[in-house]
């Protein structure tokens, strides 16, 4: 008997563990890390000022009602200033000003590497009494600043080194953000939450605007976007590798060679189709494999997840933690669960979703309830001397 008729036929949710697991350990570090930061360097006693604060400064003595509608005009303000800067993003992809974007997005990740990271390594070294002069400590930033940009932007690094500066990117831009006043900074989560669901599922949304344009075009969007390993599957023809950066569509025979590998027994067969493990290839097999600006699969079948879902996800636990460590579990578990459930559906509807509204809402809505019902449970239960 043929051996690919005792294989059994694998299920698009086969590969999922995997998958999870590709994407879950980079978000785990980032919040980790976000977590760590807070607990050592107190940011709730900093203040940071942004766009996220231009419309109202929260104080101690205003009255709830007052935080809530500042931290709603804050997160309003906050939502039109992304919004305005994505369909500018959009006017300039469709003008072709890509080598110009690419340049933004590297000067960009320069501020934050250098900006951020050294005041960041400043308290950290602050906090630690670490003896070092300033010209070691500017060399030492520069070189790690310059070396961050090239590895994400300009060529090309080992993936390990592409994501982890990546991870280290949200980690800076995630920990400044645990800095927002507190009411702003739940409000903030939700609106943005729901905006990533409008930006990718209205046909009208900018991030949804910029995808199939790239589509139409077979480009690449310049934008920082962690690309996991893709799952290698054993019943496939082709054992996939990952490609660095190689475009969609249209691949010879030659570029099959260097880019597979093939078994001995299968080196006679040539075929082009790539087998996606959250995709099942005779359903898929017509249409363009692309991600949106949340999560979905780029062209080498890896899962890739937007930079900005990264810093969120760190934000509402960075935020917890300055509660209690009981609300960090709760809301760490809850914004898994959000992404297992969101990997889920992304394997059943095939086409990117975002990433944020699952995971944040869980996350927020276990925040509040760990802090209102959990902790309280925990306290009479360990007053009483009850252990379960």
């Amino acid at each position: 008997m043929d051996r690919n008729q005792q294989r059994p036929r694998s299920s698009i949710l086969d590969a999922l563990g995997e998958e999870l697991i590709g994407i879950l350990t980079p978000v785990s570090i980032c919040m980790f890390t976000v977590v760590l930061l807070v607990c050592l360097l107190n940011s709730s006693s900093s203040s940071f000022s942004s766009i996220a604060t231009a419309a109202y400064s929260e104080t101690d003595s205003d009255s709830p009602w007052d935080k809530l509608l500042g931290a709603f005009l804050n997160s309003l303000v906050f939502v039109a200033a992304i919004t305005v800067a994505t369909f500018l993003l959009v006017l300039l992809f469709y003008l072709r000003c890509v080598t110009f974007l690419k340049l933004y997005m590297g000067f960009s990740a320069l501020v934050v590497l250098a900006n951020l990271g050294g005041e960041i390594s400043i308290l950290l070294i602050d906090r630690f009494r670490f003896p070092i002069d300033s010209l070691t400590f500017s060399i030492l930033l520069f070189n790690f600043s310059v070396v961050g940009v090239f590895a994400v932007f300009m060529s090309r690094f080992s993936i390990l080194i592409t994501q982890g500066y990546l991870v280290v990117i949200g980690v800076l831009v995630a920990y400044f953000f645990t800095m927002l006043p507190e009411w702003t900074t739940w409000v903030l989560l939700v609106a943005l939450a729901l905006y990533d669901l409008a930006a990718v599922l209205l046909p009208v949304g900018p991030l949804r605007l910029l995808v199939e344009m790239a589509i139409s075009r077979d480009e690449d969007i310049p934008a920082l976007v962690y690309e996991a390993r893709p799952v290698i599957r054993d019943d496939s023809r082709l054992v996939q590798r990952r490609v660095w950066r190689e475009q969609r569509s249209n691949v010879n025979d030659d570029d099959v060679e260097n880019n597979v590998v093939r078994s001995e027994e299968e080196e006679e067969q040539r075929s082009e189709e790539i087998s996606v493990p959250l995709i099942d290839s005779s359903s898929s097999s017509s249409r363009p494999e692309t991600f949106l600006e949340g999560i979905g699969l780029g062209a080498s079948g890896a899962i890739k997840l937007g930079l900005g879902d990264f810093i969120f996800y760190s934000v509402l636990v960075g935020r917890a933690a300055m509660y209690d460590l009981m609300t960090v579990y709760a809301c760490y578990l809850a914004i898994i669960a959000g992404l297992g459930v969101t990997l889920m559906l992304l394997s059943v509807y095939q086409k990117a979703l975002p990433a944020l509204p699952v995971s944040i809402m869980l996350g927020v809505v276990f925040y509040f309830l760990a802090r209102l019902f959990l902790e309280v449970f925990v306290v009479q239960c360990s007053s009483n001397l009850v252990m379960f």
